[in-house]
């Protein structure tokens, strides 16, 4: 059987009509026994070198097509889907071939898998929007899984995701995807990557362009320099960034264009803060997620993970660490007595606009002293790097080595008064569904705390968000920033300024370390925080090197 003949197709098992789907799995079904017994009678009729050779490729096809049929026998909301593609899985071991089996620990390395929602979820509203994702995307993927935690926010999230990837816009669909693999591998995030190689080739991109930057189209390869900025010290763009993207003769983005791209490029460097911070495992179907190699043979295998088992060595680590349950709930206590001491001061005295500038000054030089004791480098894999120039460069404080960057005040240029309407006006619907996805993520809350109920969070939240502006030299100026330091404490300030600014050294003892006694909720819903602040810091630098250029 000739490599490509009657390749599988995936799209009939994103339809909500249950026949669509039931033909398109028996289509599937059928083009795998073909390829499981094109493999046996090759196995049997090996003669000549060159067989093999052909045998390879249709062998990496046929573990392809497997591998995703795992993916959609745990992964897919729609019933009839996931319990099909598992007895297909199983027809093909009954034959004699080697089936893959999922690796790691569910969709995070931070979270254990029994407190995630599961994916057969009775819930209504949930498996609404895992169908949506589904239906858009082939797949539910971990970041899903993750985010769900904030339904309100998922909803948000997915929409604008949608609609930058899919929806008509300035830049074709395969421009997008190789967008996005080129801010991804900014920070080497494999898992973004591994994904948009997979939607660039689905939507026709040349598979030429994933050698290596450099045998991208021109046009993309001058975004470079301006996705190398954004995503490590976007307070140094300029103007002349932008003319010279926007003046490259045969090679000039238009101003739209150009809008677009950076939209996805501040989404895809965020994309891979959240995708670090929460510890997202490889999806199954990709890379790391799946093994054809036999379960081990010692005590328990890695499966059990997944299961909820755990090694002894984990459990001993667990009940060690009971011994801080009560420092880590008087943690929780000692921030809500200093919330309401707070609160009393502001309604008490108001510091001078002076004081609030010195306060801003002291944090924003505070924040560069902020860094992790794991602050190794971290080298790029080479199938990473590739796709970007300059290696070298990465996140640098701003204020290092005698630069001084003049602080961004938001009340000269702000999202609410300029940026959105930019982004508007150049990518219309664009700007609307950016700005709802900041608000939820702002306004989000639930008026809890860890254990306490009836809760007002919003000093906490506005604190995180502006400690993150803060460290991109952005001030407002009604903010006290003397209250960061209140409410954040050092290991909290370790891990926003790793997720931030450096994701790729996020490690789970960094996640553990902060807010001990909080729920896992809690701490994703940080996450959000953090991305969000991030993009907008990073939109708010490119969106005025932009209005600059115009005017």
């Amino acid at each position: 059987m000739a490599e490509g003949e009657n390749e599988a197709r995936w799209e009939g098992l994103c339809s909500r009509d249950t026949t669509t789907r039931e033909t398109a799995l028996e289509n599937i079904r059928q083009i795998v026994l073909r390829k499981t017994e094109y493999l046996r009678s090759a196995k049997e009729t090996l003669s000549r070198p060159s067989d093999g050779l052909s045998n390879a490729v249709s062998l990496d096809g046929m573990n392809k097509l497997l591998a995703h049929l795992l993916m959609l026998s745990k992964r897919c909301p729609f019933k009839d889907v996931r319990e099909r593609s598992g007895l297909i899985l199983k027809s093909v071991e009954e034959l004699g071939i080697r089936i893959p089996r999922p690796l790691g620990q569910g969709p995070s390395r931070f979270i254990p898998e029994k407190e995630m929602l599961q994916v057969d979820s009775e819930d209504a509203q949930m498996h609404a929007l895992f169908a949506d994702s589904f239906a858009a995307l082939g797949r539910l993927d971990n970041i899903t899984l993750v985010m769900v935690f904030h339904p309100q926010y998922l909803e948000s999230f997915l929409k604008t995701q949608h609609y930058l990837l899919q929806m008509d816009g300035p830049l074709p669909l395969h421009y997008r995807h190789y967008i996005g693999i080129m801010a991804a591998a900014r920070h080497q995030c494999s898992y973004l990557v591994n994904l948009h190689v997979n939607d660039f080739l689905h939507v026709g991109g040349d598979p030429k362009w994933l050698n290596g930057l450099e045998n991208a189209p021109q046009k993309l390869q001058n975004l470079g320099e301006l996705n190398k900025v954004l995503a490590h010290r976007p307070w140094l763009i300029t103007k002349e960034h932008i003319e010279g993207l926007l003046k490259a003769e045969e090679h000039s983005w238009s101003l739209a264009e150009l809008v677009h791209a950076v939209v996805l490029l501040t989404h895809y460097h965020s994309l891979a803060s959240f995708t670090f911070g929460c510890g997202i495992s490889p999806e199954i179907h990709c890379d790391g997620g799946h093994t054809f190699r036999p379960p081990s043979v010692s005590n328990y295998c890695i499966c059990d993970i997944t299961n909820g088992n755990h090694s002894v060595d984990e459990m001993q680590v667990n009940s060690a660490g009971n011994a801080s349950v009560s420092d880590s709930f008087f943690e929780v206590e000692a921030l809500m007595e200093k919330m309401r001491q707070l609160q009393e001061c502001r309604e008490e005295e108001e510091a001078s606009q002076e004081e609030m500038a010195s306060r801003f000054e002291m944090e924003k030089r505070e924040s560069m002293f902020v860094f992790s004791s794991d602050d190794d480098e971290v080298t790029p894999a080479r199938d990473v790097s590739r796709h970007f120039e300059d290696t070298s460069y990465g996140y640098k404080d701003f204020s290092r080595h005698g630069m001084h960057v003049p602080t961004f005040r938001v009340q000269d240029y702000c999202w609410e008064d300029h940026g959105y309407s930019l982004v508007n006006r150049l990518y219309p619907d664009v700007g609307q569904l950016i700005d709802e996805k900041f608000h939820i993520a702002y306004n989000l809350t639930y008026n809890t705390m860890a254990m306490h109920k009836d809760v007002d969070t919003s000093m906490l939240r506005r604190a995180i968000w502006n400690y993150i502006h803060c460290m991109f030299g952005i001030r407002y100026d009604d903010y006290d920033y003397g209250e960061i330091n209140q409410l954040l404490d050092r290991s909290f300030k370790v891990y926003i300024k790793t997720v931030v600014c450096t994701p790729e050294k996020v490690t789970k003892r960094m996640y553990d370390s902060f807010w001990r006694q909080f729920k896992h909720s809690e701490k994703v819903h940080v996450n959000l925080l953090l991305i969000e602040a991030r993009m907008q810091a990073e939109l708010l630098y490119a969106l005025r090197a932009i209005t600059r250029y115009m005017t």
